[in-house]
């Protein structure tokens, strides 16, 4: 019996590899032939493995790995992962002005005394819980199947938990629920915020800057990740980077090393920390968002974690809106990658377009070409939920999920964003808050059972801290 090891065996990371290939312009069409002559499969389409075991083909899959990893691609110059190139290529817009005490989304009436940016940190991070358990239970499904399992309970346009009470039976045949999460994050089965990656990252980050402060190190992630970050709880760029630290590979190579995944969508997800700790200043959210990314990632998603860190950087001065806030994140960021123009397509075609599933169709078809985990296609999306939304919490959550592709992560990510503009967490929705009960499950250590608005004090230390 051969043991499936997800998101590391050569012989799955080849097809992803050559995907990636396509994706940056290398040319790759012989090795790509050889490949296919021994009989590699491609890249397994949304799990970490392929269906059949072939350890046959490893020794072919570790020489076709190295040899793509030495050819060049004809986008480097606009698609830099350098920090300095990336901020050669960039224009960021002044910093907006620090928000006064009691200014900007502060306590709402009959609040009582309270911080301002407490308040939104609070408001964020059960918006970002929300948001991602909104997604947890059509992720990987098509467009398609979201989109019918939720008319068949009158849910769409979506504006609530999805729901398997009145799903006809043959259509949950055609379309199961995401096996792990249905049984925790289905509107009957909510009890409590479950245990997530993309709550799993803001907590690891904000046990980063507890330990090392503003100035942490690409090497203090990794070595927080060896102690505090089961491998198992790690998936795509994550894992490999975990493998190769393992190996005795060190950061920035953990990034590039037999890392078929470095332009997906992890650093994105881990990026809000970085953002909530420094309202007003997006450039400074950008570069910590970077030394974090570094670990796992190069070029386009690096620029996912910039993007969303400066987004939020914005967003958590309370006097910024949505759009201020997006527009700060494509500062940062080199204007013509792929993502930043997949980003700017996304807010184009939300300004101009009334239907949102005309706005999602569109992006399907233009992007759906890479994978659905990809950072650029989910970026492009989750630019278009917001900006759609206008800072509305529920629509916002809502159109990124019923988006397709990443649907927890981009849910999350909106449900920051919204939940920041909100200004605090009495003015969301409470059929959103009232299911997660103040308790978020995780299993990186003395965080378990932790209630969000502790989590807001502890981030409002480091947010304040000199």
């Amino acid at each position: 019996m051969n043991l499936r090891l997800t998101w590391v065996q050569p012989e799955d990371l080849v097809g992803h590899e050559l995907r990636q290939a396509a994706e940056d312009g290398r040319d790759a069409h012989a090795l790509a032939a050889r490949w296919a002559a021994a009989g590699g499969p491609p890249a397994p389409e949304t799990a970490g493995a392929s269906v059949t075991p072939r350890p046959d083909l490893r020794p072919l899959a570790d020489s076709l790995l190295a040899a793509l990893s030495a050819l060049p691609t004809p986008l480097a110059a606009q698609e830099p992962t350098a920090l300095a190139a990336i901020q050669a290529s960039t224009t960021p817009h002044p910093a907006p002005p620090p928000t006064p005490p009691g200014v900007g989304g502060g306590a709402g009436e009959g609040v009582g005394e309270s911080d301002p940016l407490r308040d939104r940190l609070h408001a964020a991070w059960l918006g970002r819980a929300a948001g991602c358990l909104l997604g947890k239970p059509v992720e990987k499904l098509e467009l398609h199947a979201i989109r019918a399992l939720a008319r068949a309970t009158g849910d769409w346009p979506l504006s609530t938990w999805f729901t398997a009470r009145g799903v006809p039976p043959e259509l949950l045949a055609a379309h199961p629920w995401n096996r792990r999460s249905a049984p925790t994050s289905l509107a009957e089965n909510i009890d409590g915020m479950p245990e997530d990656d993309d709550l799993n990252y803001p907590l690891l980050n904000l046990l980063l800057l507890q330990r090392h402060g503003r100035g942490f190190t690409t090497a203090d992630v990794a070595r927080l990740w060896l102690d505090e970050l089961p491998a198992g709880r790690t998936f795509t760029a994550e894992r490999v980077a975990y493998r190769n630290l393992l190996d005795g590979i060190e950061p920035p190579l953990t990034a590039v090393h037999r890392n078929p995944f470095r332009e997906w969508i992890g650093a994105q997800i881990r990026a809000d920390v970085h953002g909530w700790t420094h309202p007003g200043d997006p450039v400074a959210a950008a570069e910590q968002a970077y030394r974090d990314a570094t670990l796992t990632h190069t070029a386009n998603g690096v620029y996912g974690a910039m993007f969303v860190a400066a987004t939020l950087a914005t967003a958590a001065t309370g006097t910024a809106d949505v759009h201020r806030s997006l527009a700060e994140g494509l500062a940062v960021i080199p204007p013509r990658s792929r993502l930043a123009q997949a980003v700017r397509r996304g807010i184009g075609l939300a300004r101009d377009t009334p239907d949102f599933d005309t706005v999602v169709d569109r992006l399907h078809t233009e992007l759906g070409g890479y994978h659905w985990v990809h950072a650029v296609p989910n970026a492009a999306l989750l630019a278009a939920a917001l900006t759609h939304a206008d800072g509305d919490f529920t629509r916002s959550i809502c159109a990124a999920v019923s988006g397709g592709w990443d649907t927890d992560s981009n849910g999350a990510t909106a449900g920051s964003v919204a939940g920041l503009l909100t200004g605090h967490p009495d003015r969301l929705p409470e059929h959103w808050t009232s299911p997660l009960k103040n308790r978020l499950a995780t299993s990186v250590p003395s965080f378990d059972g932790i209630g969000f608005d502790t989590l807001a004090e502890l981030t409002h230390l480091e947010a304040v801290r000199p």
